[in-house]
Parts: structure tokens; C-alpha cells; sequence
């Protein structure tokens, strides 16, 4: 008998290249999952369609969720804004800081009183490695991702003893169409690696099974998120070469 039998999961972003595979397998573990997403998606049970970048859906969204509380939310909906920082709009800058920062914020705030109320619940939220190793033109991704990694570690330290469990998750670079061929471009002159969606999904299925605090995904970027936290001179040092390629190529 799986820990997730019969849990009611909300999972944003379900109908993506990375949702799509994680929903299955929440559904494998016996849990429904309702899937939040722009589009409907079949990998889940059934599907809330909302764009988590419009505030009126959005403040619908959480009536929702705060009157039908879920057992676990998962924040993976996501929007990669890559470029120069001087050359983005303000309104792709907005976008991006919106649904991957404001949204899983907003939507924590909708779940977590009536989660403290009930005793039990989880939150998961998906970063990124590059919200601890930024990286030079994912300037806007990267400091959103941080900041979802700052809410989690946060929420987690507000909400110890209550019984709910906060888990934030760093995957690296997935093969889905989520990266731009600019960035998949990127990915290859840096030679960054880049997984499977089916592994990454397991990954963070077995996370929210375990109801891991924090992970981490690649032995790698462990390594280099405790380098830039002690060390971020030799990081500079260590990609500059890395950076001087992308610039060649997209300056």
C-alpha cells in the first residue's frame, strides 16, 4: 500500500512535458491527481484550466483550493525567460517573476490554513539548479527560482510541527519542449547536462513519497550549490570560459 493511496494531489503545470510523467505516476501510487494547467491534461483524473499568470484566475484558483483543500500541492508550473537581461521585455520579466514566484506564493497561502487546521498536508515546489548556480542570461529564471527556494525553506521553518511538510526540489535541464532551441543551444555549448523527463519525474515522486525536505538532483550540482554558497569566486572562475562561448554565439 502506497503512502499516497487515495491523497488528493493538485499538480500545476500537469499538462507539460515534466507534469505529464509525474502525474502518472502519482496516479500509479494511487493518488488523484486534478491537474492545473492552460490546457486540459490527460494524464491526470481531471483538469482545472487557469492561467496562473492572471490575477482574476488566479484568486479564483485559491477560493478553490482553500475551500476543497487538497492532501498535497505541487508547484511545478514554470516559465523560462532566457537573454540578455537588458534585452527582456518588462513584460516577459513580470511573467516569469509571476508564475513561478508569485503564483506557488499565493497559491501556499490559499492551502496552508486549512492544512494547519486539518493537521496534515504538503507542499512541494519545484525550483531549479539554476535558482542555486545562476547562470549569466537566465538572470530573471534564476533569481525567481531562488526565490521559490527561499519561500520553501521559509514556509518549512514557519510551518515545523503543525504536520505539514514542505519539500522543494532542484531538478537540472530536462529533454522536454520547455527549452527553447536558443536554450537547448545553451545547453550545448556548455556542455550542461540535461535528463530524462521519466527520470527527473522519479526522482521527484520518490521526494514527495519520503516527504524530503530538500533535494537536490545530480551529484554535480550538489557539489556546486555548496560552492557558490562558500565560494562563488571560484564558480565565476569555473564557467567563465562556458560564458565566453554562449557570448561568442548570442551576443
Amino acid at each position: 500500500m502506497s503512502r499516497l493511496d487515495g491523497k488528493h494531489v493538485v499538480l500545476t503545470g500537469a499538462a507539460g512535458g515534466l507534469g505529464t510523467p509525474v502525474a502518472r505516476m502519482l496516479r500509479e501510487h494511487g493518488a488523484h491527481v486534478t491537474g492545473i494547467d492552460r490546457i486540459s491534461s490527460p494524464a491526470c483524473h481531471d483538469s482545472l484550466i487557469a492561467d496562473l499568470s492572471d490575477e482574476s484566475a488566479l484568486t479564483l484558483l485559491m477560493d478553490r483550493l482553500a475551500n476543497d483543500v487538497p492532501d498535497i500541492v505541487i508547484n511545478m508550473a514554470g516559465v523560462m525567460s532566457f537573454g540578455l537581461h537588458e534585452a527582456q521585455d518588462v513584460s516577459a520579466l513580470a511573467l516569469c517573476y509571476r508564475v513561478n514566484l508569485l503564483a506557488p506564493s499565493v497559491i501556499a497561502r490559499a492551502v496552508v490554513g486549512p492544512m494547519r487546521a486539518r493537521g496534515s498536508g504538503q507542499i512541494v515546489n519545484i525550483g531549479s539548479a539554476l535558482g542555486a548556480i545562476p547562470y549569466p542570461w537566465f538572470a530573471a529564471y534564476s533569481s525567481s527560482k531562488a526565490g521559490l527556494a527561499g519561500l520553501s525553506h521559509a514556509l518549512r521553518r514557519e510551518l515545523a510541527g503543525t504536520g505539514i511538510a514542505v519539500t522543494h526540489i532542484s531538478p537540472r535541464a530536462a529533454r522536454t519542449p520547455f527549452n527553447s532551441a536558443r536554450v537547448n543551444r545553451f545547453l550545448d555549448i556548455t556542455g550542461m547536462k540535461a535528463d530524462e523527463p521519466e527520470q527527473v519525474a522519479r526522482c521527484i515522486v520518490r521526494a514527495i513519497l519520503a516527504r524530503r525536505s530538500t533535494v537536490t538532483i545530480g551529484w554535480m550540482e550538489r557539489i556546486y550549490t555548496g560552492l557558490n554558497t562558500l565560494a562563488p569566486g571560484v564558480i565565476d572562475r569555473g564557467i567563465a570560459p562556458q560564458i565566453r562561448r554562449v557570448n561568442a554565439e548570442f551576443s
